[in-house]
Order: C-alpha cells, then structure tokens, then sequence
C-alpha cells in the first residue's frame, strides 16, 4: 500500500476474508470496495455445522468423533472427495516422558520439538533444529517411556489409513509439498480423483479449485483461539472460512463440519450461522473499547542478544525512559512468549497510543534517550501483525 501510494499507482487488494484494518479503512471511505455476492460457475456456500466434542468426542486415542467419520463414509460411498485439515505439520507437537514428565524442548528456542515419524527426527519449527528419535529420556533416563502427545498431520493420516483402508489418501503439507513442481503434482492427483482423502495444513487452505471435493473438516477447528494475539480469532475466521471454501465449488454441494471443544465461541457461531457482520461487528467493538488496531497504534520493540543479562539490562533501561502519558502508553518490558529464538534471548515492550498520535516521531524521541549494552539488539515493528 505505502509503494502504491508513493509512486500513485492504482492497487486492488482482492481477499474473501479482507483484514478488520482494511474492512474499517473502506467503510471510512480511504478505500473504495466491491462486493462479489456469488461464487465461481454459480455454485452454492457449503452447509457449515459444528461438531461438539464435548457431546460427540472421539474415542480414546483418536482424533476423529463419529459424526465425522460418518461423513466421510458417507462422502466415499458417493464417489467423493474428503479434506481433512489440521494446521500442524508432523506427528505430534509435543514429545513427554511418561514416567517424570520431561518434555523435549528446542536447545536453541523457547519450543517444543514436534517429532516428524516419517523422517524420523524430532525437529524445531522455529529454528530448524532437528535431531533423532531419543530411545531414552534424557531427564530421568528411562527406555521406552516417551509417548507422542497431540495429532499432527501424520498421526491424523495412520488414524485415517486404520479406519478408511480402501481410501487412497495424501498429506499436503511444506514436509512434502516443497516446489511448485510437487505442488502441482498434487494438484493433478486430486483433480484426476487419484486421491479420496487429503489431510493438509493451511498450504491447502485456499486458492484451490477441486469439483469432486464435497466435504471438509477441521479436526482441531479451536487450534488458533488459544494465545494471547490480538488478532487470534480474526486469523481463526479467516483460515476457517478460506478452507470451508474448499467445499462443493461445482455442481456437486458442500459440506464442512467444525470439530470444536467451543462450540459457543464467536468464531464458531459467525461461520455456522454464516453471520460474518456480526462478528466483524464484535470484533470492532472490542478492538475501539481498548484502542486497539484499527482504532489505535502499537508498537512492538524486541530486545534480544545472546547475554541474557545484559538483555534485561537494555530492556530495564528501554522500561525507565519510556514515554507514558494519556496519549501513550508503554507496556512491560517482560519475556517474550519465544523468550529464547534461535539462540537469543528477547524481551519485549509495547507502545499503545492513540491513534493520531505520531508513534514513529514518539519512539525515535525515546530511543534518543535509551541506553542499552553493544552487544544488545533492539528491533522496533509499528503496527505489529505478530505478538510472538
């Protein structure tokens, strides 16, 4: 937007689920915006339901409740195609000892190692780290007492291959799917219906067009709600929706389905009830109430460096000087939630202003002031769009 607006070149921001920002920015007449009603060749929304997990849970060990397995059933008998997302590469997100309790962390981050089966590895999403299958605990060096906790896309498929064996099934995930060539590889086995059942993260998630894919379902459709992000259900909506659209885009009609332990939450009942103004409308609320974006400024500073110490020192010292006043004000500093990212420690603090407040002018004023050790980086981002 900002290389548009400089060289005065016409732009079109084009999404099926525009940001709050942009949504807020056309109704205040900074954007102009068109509204497309219908869907491509004229075919209908899917149907969305969500399935209570707390009423209808899976079994002991599984990740599937019966209603969707049902429906898959029922999809399959019909000569179709299923989508299963789950946005979570690998088997599991979480390695734990059985008998202390030890969990397998990243030496180099504030993370958990996600063991990948297939590979065989345990593996750091964050920094790359990787290392082998452990045979024993490294805490209380008990053989054989680590158990996977949670699914991944690979746990999800074994469950699938167990209980649907005659289905030809395919994970689409960044493991797998690294080039355009192999993307398009896939994309050709499923249009060809060489495939019944894909499990995929969010690579799969939108920009797809599969006539005979009826139904998708969100095995963990609460997996973005947890964190502290301002912009977590927002993110949630979007991903949904985008993958719902996956659903019955020809002649054939859609179904999605929504496993959920929250089936109250507002995301989940704006995409049921298919009341996408409502939750915008709450969402804004919430955001004008607290002055946050669109209706306020942040500004995220990150202080990182090797030497743990002298880190809190430069965070300390970036605390004392900070500006707090009715139009401003500095929260923190406090660990990061990646406290450790790569090898570095980080701190963080945040600016709230209001929002004709000049928060560049007002930051390079405080770091005027500031001192932090040599050793000690300190990143500013105006208008964070991560809180990690």
């Amino acid at each position: 937007m900002v290389r548009a607006q400089l060289g005065n070149i016409p732009i079109a921001l084009v999404s099926a689920t525009p940001s709050l920002e942009t949504i807020v920015n056309a109704e205040q007449g900074r954007y102009e915006s068109v509204h497309l009603v219908t869907r491509h060749a004229g075919a209908v929304l899917p149907e969305i339901d969500a399935i209570d997990l707390l009423k209808t849970p899976p079994d002991r060990g599984s990740w599937l409740s019966p209603p969707l397995r049902d429906a898959i059933t029922e999809t399959l008998a019909a000569s179709e195609q299923a989508l299963l997302f789950l946005n979570r590469r690998g088997y599991a997100p979480l390695t734990l000892c059985r008998r202390c309790g030890y969990r397998v962390q990243c030496p180099r981050c504030t993370a958990w190692l996600v063991e990948h089966r297939l590979a065989e590895r345990l593996q750091c999403h964050h920094c790359g780290y990787s290392a082998p299958l452990p045979e024993r605990c490294h805490s209380c060096n008990a053989e054989e007492s680590l158990v996977a906790c949670g699914p991944g896309v690979e746990r999800l498929a074994e469950e699938v291959a167990m209980a649907f064996p005659q289905a030809r099934t395919i994970i689409a995930a960044s493991d797998n799917i690294y080039s355009p060539r192999a993307a398009a590889e896939l994309v050709t086995q499923i249009e060809t219906h060489q495939v019944d059942i894909v499990i995929g993260t969010q690579i799969i998630a939108k920009g797809y067009h599969f006539p005979l894919l009826t139904l998708v379902a969100a095995v963990d459709a609460d997996l973005g709600l947890q964190g502290g992000d301002l912009r977590a259900a927002e993110r949630t909506y979007q991903l949904l929706y985008q993958v719902a659209g996956r659903a019955g885009r020809e002649e054939k009609p859609g179904r999605v389905l929504l496993q959920t332990y929250m089936a109250q939450h507002p995301v989940i009942e704006a995409l049921t009830a298919g009341d996408r103004e409502k939750f915008l409308a709450a969402e804004k609320d919430a955001r004008r109430a607290m002055d946050m974006p669109p209706f306020g400024r942040l500004v995220a500073l990150i202080i990182s460096g090797t030497d743990e110490a002298a880190v809190d020192e430069g965070a300390r010292n970036l605390g004392r000087t900070a500006p707090n006043n009715e139009m401003i004000r500095v929260l923190g500093p406090a660990p990061a939630p990646f406290a450790l990212l790569r090898g570095r420690h980080r701190r963080r603090l945040l600016l709230k202003a209001k929002r004709e407040v000049n928060v560049q002018a007002a930051v390079r004023d405080w770091l005027a002031r500031a001192r932090w050790p040599t050793k000690v980086r300190v990143q500013v981002d105006v208008d964070p769009y991560s809180f990690f």
